[in-house]
């Protein structure tokens, strides 16, 4: 196995609250394949706001316990099958959510701070639910409800991004969410396309869409790592790959098989 992302596998301890990043944002299927092969359990897995394949095939696997998200699906081949099937087998906890809910509390944990407000999930069922939700008047206008979320602080943060420098300094480019992320959670993993030389910091065009090495912990080189999804101009999705994915999944014997070729595949290359 490359050892770059072992080693990073290693980083996310069974039992973490994980955070990785949806679809369009960069989703590290590189750090997955090497979480599948390390036998990562337990997982309480955090999407952000909405997980895609990377997402089912952890829970395919059997690496998540718990599922915290407002949505995974594989786009117009439909919900995530595992994901699917797991839910109707009782066999992982599902935490519902909606993707500002999601946001505004890794906002929290980003700022430090022990909760937030949000309005919007008022009246809704998911308040049945997340009983760690609460409702309460707001204390400048007594009558007027406000949800209070708490903070979320991942353990490991896990994404992919299209360089980083020597330094540790990743660039995410406009992908804000990833610099939230970065900012909220104990640890951040990162896998990247490429490894540039000099200091990104020092770069005034790149330096505004940096994540600093303060808030990087492991940084692993895997050209394509975000393959068979697209990734910012890199490269596009592989739609047939999806799409058999998607078709041999919906069974536990074609999911199986599926993930036994993925995880026979060659690994991307080590920093």
């Amino acid at each position: 196995m490359n050892k770059a992302l072992e080693t990073l596998a290693d980083a996310v301890p069974d039992g973490a609250l994980l955070a990785v990043a949806q679809d369009a944002v960069g989703v590290s299927m590189a750090a997955t394949r090497a979480l599948v092969m390390r036998g990562a359990r337990d997982l309480h897995l955090l999407c952000v706001p909405i997980g895609g394949i990377q997402a089912d095939v952890l829970i395919g696997a059997g690496c998540v316990r718990t599922v915290e998200t407002s949505a995974i699906t594989l786009g117009e081949h439909g919900t995530g099958p595992r994901f699917a099937a797991a839910l109707r087998a009782g066999s992982i906890t599902m935490r519902d959510a909606t993707c500002p809910a999601i946001h505004a509390a890794l906002q929290a944990g980003e700022k430090g701070i022990p909760f937030i407000p949000l309005r919007g999930v008022l009246g809704t069922d998911l308040l049945a639910s997340r009983h760690d939700w609460k409702v309460m008047d707001n204390p400048f206008a007594p009558g007027d409800p406000v949800v209070l979320l708490p903070a979320i602080r991942p353990d490991v943060a896990l994404f992919h991004a299209p360089a980083a420098d020597r330094h540790g300094n990743v660039f995410v480019g406009r992908q804000r969410d990833l610099v939230t992320l970065g900012h909220a959670a104990r640890r951040t993993l990162v896998t990247v396309e490429a490894v540039i030389e000099g200091n990104l910091m020092d770069d005034p065009d790149r330096a505004p869409g940096v994540l600093p090495a303060l808030y990087v912990d492991h940084v692993a080189l895997a050209p394509g790592g975000a393959k068979p999804l697209r990734f910012a101009d890199a490269y596009g999705d592989d739609q047939a790959s999806l799409a058999r994915y998607a078709a041999m999944a919906r069974t536990r014997e074609g999911f199986d098989t599926w993930l036994a070729e993925w995880l026979g595949a060659p690994m991307a290359a080590a920093s």
